[in-house]
């Protein structure tokens, strides 16, 4: 099995409300939209205030190539990595150090831009690693890159139980902002994507866990492809760069199709949703969260720490359910509560994890 040490976060030193984000939008589309004011509704909808972004406003109302946005992705995203797995691996989270020669595995999550050599490896070359860590990047998950990164590292601890793993997820969504595309989902994509970064230090079970805390345990984890889904979210790629792609039909089909994929999960287990004390789900946006607690039938409580991260950091794609984990980390959850992590993304995907904690 494998144990969930402790999270850091990192986040752009930018900041923009949503009020500004609507304004801009306003600004640059008006005169394409016919009925622009309806359309910027999904701005204050999605009860989003502020979020953190790579560059300063004026950056995205110029045009930049496909290859001045990724070069400012691998820039944003190595330091935003770095500030993450500092805060991670930090005395004050851990209570006692752990070096980053200790470090066996890193697990290198991201789908916002292109990079070879790839992340992890320009990490290793600022921080003190060992020359020896396993690296596994992981490209294409999107939202649900947290949480499937999370899978890996674990099967991972699973397999070397005296292992500590790292996972790095780091996604810069505005530099993917499409100032010519008049698609709704563009319009829908700038009103919740932001940028962060998330670093978790899992440990296997026969390697020494710092502290006497309770730690979550991951228990298992379940990964679900829906056939033919291929059109209901990722990108396009084209000659300017990414381009998001989103069907209306998410929140019904995470109410239609997450219920009964979470309840065989459970069952496997002898459990059912009511025996769930944390729900640490990706908050990709309000409907969905409002969908969650349709298709679970949660109390509004359960939601709230998802829903708070999506109030002050908007939707950064695979960080963002670990920003959320980070919170419950941060609770003095009783041992032997569970706990359900969940994200979805594109294929389109979901992926579980069963969490107790020991």
């Amino acid at each position: 099995m494998a144990y969930i040490l402790s999270v850091g976060t990192g986040v752009p030193e930018h900041k923009i409300s949503q009020d500004d984000a609507m304004e801009f939008t306003r600004h640059l589309f008006s005169r394409s939209f016919h009925q622009i004011d309806r359309l910027l509704k999904v701005f204050h909808n999605g009860e989003i205030e502020k979020r953190h972004i790579a560059k300063e406003i004026d950056w995205y109302r110029e045009d930049h190539s496909f290859a001045d946005k990724n070069d400012a992705f691998i820039e944003a995203a190595v330091s935003l990595s770095i500030q993450a797995i500092r805060n991670c691996l930090s005395v004050k989270m851990l209570q006692e150090e752990v070096r980053y020669e200790e470090i066996d595995a890193i697990f290198m999550v991201c789908t916002t831009g292109l990079a070879t050599p790839s992340l992890e490896a320009r990490i290793m070359n600022a921080l003190p690693f060992s020359r020896h860590t396993k690296r596994i990047p992981i490209w294409g998950l999107g939202c649900a890159g947290g949480a499937a990164g999370l899978s890996r590292a674990f099967e991972y601890c699973k397999a070397f139980p005296s292992s500590k793993v790292l996972l790095v997820a780091v996604e810069l969504c505005s530099l993917t902002f499409q100032k010519n595309d008049l698609s709704k989902s563009n319009i829908i994509g700038t009103s919740l994507f932001a940028d962060g970064a998330a670093a978790v230090l899992l440990c296997g079970d026969h390697s020494k866990r710092p502290g006497d805390r309770p730690y979550p345990k991951v228990l298992d984890s379940k990964s679900t492809l829906l056939d033919d889904s291929l059109d209901v979210m990722g990108w396009d790629v084209k000659d300017e760069g990414l381009f998001v792609v989103f069907s209306k039909d998410i929140p019904t089909l995470v109410e239609r199709w997450l219920e009964p994929n979470v309840c065989d999960f459970l069952q496997k287990h002898q459990m059912d949703v009511q025996d769930i004390h944390c729900f640490i789900a990706h908050p990709g946006g309000k409907k969905v969260i409002t969908a969650y607690e349709k298709a679970l039938n949660l109390e509004r409580e359960k939601t709230a720490e998802a829903l708070k991260v999506l109030r002050n950091y908007g939707n950064m794609s695979s960080p963002t359910v670990l920003f959320v984990l980070q919170h419950f980390l941060q609770k003095n959850i009783q041992t032997g509560r569970y706990g359900l992590i969940t994200a979805l993304g594109p294929g389109f995907s979901s992926e579980l994890l069963l969490v107790r904690w020991e």
